[in-house]
């Protein structure tokens, strides 16, 4: 009798931020269904290890890294290579046939530790602006799947691939301004939902800007799902209390395509796996892009939305508060501009991102 014979297993290095750890495990719902193993590797971020909750039959490693940040060389390169010597005593107890990176400081460690197994080796970028470990790491990838065309030429790699960013199977239009939703949020699913949303670890500068803003729209028969980070919880949930404004106000939260769902429109930063999520589910929203982004991707994301009629821009810090105001009641009151944007969002949703990116590397693998 011939062995059973063995599934591949491809390890994906997605942690750090909710941006790269969400589109991830996209993927990896795709190779699992396609008969793969995966092996996913996160940080020790909060953020990860509370997201990976969600995920079912993968096996998960949390790698000691550490991100580079106000210029901490010392803790940054001692934890690249202790995270290089984890990944390399995880694969060595069994080689995976491919390792995709999602970008971040969790990406590169793995991918030269599968060096020594012969693997194939990916990356993913989702930003118009490719972060530095993915232009370091497109040097030494066997391929770049891309989230924007525009990228192709900022990576060292000469085979790209447009994919589109993957989302989550449950990120789905049909889901929009879905009763259960708003009910399951502790919402009123009679009434218009605001959602405000910083990203998966919040944005205090996007908090303070809206809530700046709020007593100009505090006369409106709306409610307000805000989800705040955990440092700026407890000052906007006394924020909406003191203007008697129906809200839900939590720090986090894993379902977002619950939030997503409920909301009639959003106030958002423009990270590109958020974008992904908004186009996916058709939603108006107002962008605010992180002015202190690497190299101002976000801004060049928001961009690229606001120029084809997806989304409106707002600059953090030089937008009036009545102008603020004024583009959250737009999309909130005028169904006929809601409609326009979200015929315009459905070019920006790539709904066989993750697939054509778990087919690819299952080709790769594939015996010649």
């Amino acid at each position: 009798m011939n062995p059973p014979s063995r599934k591949p297993l491809v390890a994906i290095a997605c942690g750090g931020t909710g941006g790269h750890l969400f589109p991830g495990l996209a993927v990896a719902g795709e190779l699992q269904r396609r008969g793969c193993e995966v092996a996913v590797l996160i940080s020790p971020k909060e953020v990860d290890q509370q997201a990976v909750k969600t995920a079912i039959g993968v096996t998960i490693h949390t790698l000691p890294a550490v991100g580079l940040q106000n210029k901490n060389y010392l803790p940054f390169f001692f934890s690249f290579g202790k995270s290089l010597f984890a990944a390399w005593k995880i694969f060595k107890r069994r080689h995976p046939d491919a390792v995709l990176a999602m970008g971040g400081f969790t990406s590169a460690p793995p991918v030269f530790a599968a060096k020594d197994s012969a693997a194939k080796t990916f990356l993913h970028e989702s930003n118009t602006i490719p972060g530095k470990s993915n232009r370091f790491l497109s040097r030494f990838v066997d391929a770049a799947f891309i989230g924007f065309p525009e990228t192709a030429t900022r990576l060292k790699t000469k085979n790209t691939i447009v994919t589109g960013t993957p989302v989550r199977p449950q990120f789905s239009q049909s889901a929009i301004g879905n009763r259960q939703s708003a009910i399951a949020l502790g919402l009123d699913p009679n009434l218009p939902v605001v959602l405000v949303v910083g990203g998966s670890q919040g944005a205090r500068g996007l908090n303070d800007l809206v809530l700046s803003a709020l007593p100009l729209l505090a006369e409106k028969n709306w409610q307000w799902l805000h989800l705040t980070g955990a440092n700026d919880f407890e000052k906007v949930q006394a924020a909406y209390a003191k203007l008697g404004l129906k809200s839900v106000v939590k720090p986090f939260l894993a379902e977002m395509d619950l939030a997503l769902g409920a909301a009639t429109a959003c106030v958002s930063r423009a990270g590109a796996s958020s974008l992904a999520e908004i186009a996916a589910m058709g939603l108006p929203s107002v962008l605010v892009p992180l002015p202190t982004a690497a190299e101002n991707h976000q801004f060049f994301n928001a961009a690229a939305f606001e120029k084809t009629g997806a989304a409106r821009l707002l600059d953090q810090k030089n937008s009036p508060l009545e102008k603020v105001a004024a583009e959250i009641a737009e999309l909130m009151e005028n169904e006929s501009v809601r409609s326009q944007i979200q015929s315009a969002l459905a070019q920006w949703h790539a709904p066989n991102a993750a697939a054509e990116i778990a087919e690819k590397i299952l080709a790769a693998i594939q015996p010649k």
